[in-house]
């Protein structure tokens, strides 16, 4: 049996992933030093995935790397943060060769690139269970700027931006459990895409915000307990892609059929409350960003959060995905 690649060798392929950011330090300390930005304030967001829970047995390296890496992000994205940097704990099992962790570093490397994020530090350790990875991102948001889960106000609506359910779909398509054509399904759950680009509409409209990771239900439901608020929410008014409205109209019941879509997780897309006043310019500007952006609620004085299908109600037992 080979020995597991050496911990200062793993770190010496690591050290171009710094792309040469000085608060890095070379990554040859144990630590990294961030000085303030005047006139910011610093948002840190944590992450971890887990082999066969958080990704497929058997996943390309490389794809492991990608999604650690924006399924992070996303929380800054929905912050309307400026991300720069991360840090990154590895536990490996042993029987992960230099081969399959080189291709890792090739997928840190590609996303790191095209979000302008820097290794800055982190830890690697040996583990008997399953592969996990974790990130620690970094982002700047003018102070006072940030924002947050909490905020929303009665009478604001509830806007979704991006469509809901290719993640929990992506992942069925990817276990080969639904049919998936054109692979935009798989894709989706793979390789989501954190929605940097709403970041000044967010800024200039939006009350609070959240990424959807956990599930539509879930995650507009942290955003009413955050504000005080109740929340009322028409799983009809969802934005749905092409490969969605094909497997709910492959399904019996259309209302249990969305329900599975708003609580399924994995979507990245990001929700948050406008004020109505504001919404045809939310939406218009979200659209024109290429991110279509639909009103599925509004908030209340209520103190649950009440779902319908059009002029039906719908039930769940579980809003999302909880560990």
């Amino acid at each position: 049996m080979t020995e597991p690649p050496d911990e200062f060798a793993w770190i010496d392929r690591l050290r171009p992933l710094s792309r040469g950011d000085p608060r890095a330090l070379g990554l040859v300390d144990d630590a990294a030093v961030i000085p303030g930005r005047e006139g910011h304030e610093l948002v840190v967001s944590v992450d971890a995935i887990v082999e066969g829970v958080h990704f497929l047995v058997g996943e390309a390296p490389d794809v492991v790397a990608r999604r650690l890496l924006r399924t992070s992000l996303s929380d800054l994205a929905a912050k309307t943060a400026e991300p720069f940097g991360y840090f990154l704990l590895t536990a490996w099992p042993n029987d992960r060769s230099w081969d399959y962790r080189d291709a890792f570093i090739r997928g840190l490397a590609e996303d790191g690139e095209a979000f302008g994020v820097a290794l800055l530090g982190g830890d690697t350790v040996g583990t008997p269970g399953p592969m996990t990875v974790s990130a620690t991102v970094m982002g700047w948001c003018p102070k006072g700027q940030t924002l947050l889960r909490s905020g929303a106000r009665p009478g604001d609506l509830l806007v979704v931006c991006g469509v809901i359910g290719d993640g929990w779909l992506g992942l069925r398509a990817a276990r080969g459990e639904i049919d998936d054509p054109s692979g935009c399904l798989a894709n989706h759950y793979r390789t989501p895409r954190p929605l940097f680009e709403l970041r000044p509409l967010l800024r200039r409209w939006a009350r609070a915000a959240a990424d959807v990771s956990d599930g539509l239900v879930a995650d507009a439901g942290h955003l009413a307990r955050a504000s005080g608020l109740g929340l009322e929410l028409d799983l009809a008014l969802m934005l749905i892609s092409p490969g969605g409205l094909a497997w709910c109209a492959s399904q019996d019941d259309q209302v249990e059929a969305r329900v599975a879509l708003a609580t399924g997780g994995d979507d990245y897309a990001i929700v948050c409350a406008v004020d109505p006043r504001h919404e045809m310019d939310f939406k218009r500007g979200s659209a024109a960003l290429g991110v279509p952006a639909a009103t599925v609620g509004v908030f209340d004085t209520a103190s649950d959060v009440r779902l319908r299908f059009g002029g039906q109600a719908a039930r769940t037992a579980k809003p999302g995905w909880s560990h």
